[in-house]
């Protein structure tokens, strides 16, 4: 038996939990991750973050800075804008 054939007893639901169950440990943050305070400007990274590329977008308010990180324990994405007019921008997570 592979991890790619479940076993002949199990059922779709069971298949279909597992399904979810793998790709809930994909998006699984380190600790260090789990403990960036999202969407709150100015709140601290963590040192395993490495810079990527930045870029500028219009708001509201004017252009501002967004760059890119990812994270060298885990591998998620994360971006950070900074938004001098908007206390509800920071960090987010974009993707694995």
């Amino acid at each position: 038996m592979t991890q790619d054939n479940p076993p002949k007893d199990s059922t779709p639901q069971d298949a279909a939990a597992a399904a979810r169950a793998s790709e809930l440990k994909k998006m699984a943050l380190c600790d260090s991750c789990a403990g960036i305070q999202r969407n709150w400007r100015k709140a601290p990274g963590h040192p395993e973050l490495v810079q990527g590329n930045n870029r500028h977008e219009t708001r509201r308010g004017g252009l501002v800075a967004i760059t890119s990180y990812r994270c060298d324990r885990c591998g998620t994405a994360w971006e950070y804008e900074n938004d001098k007019s908007n206390q509800q921008a920071g960090w987010s997570v974009v993707g694995r």
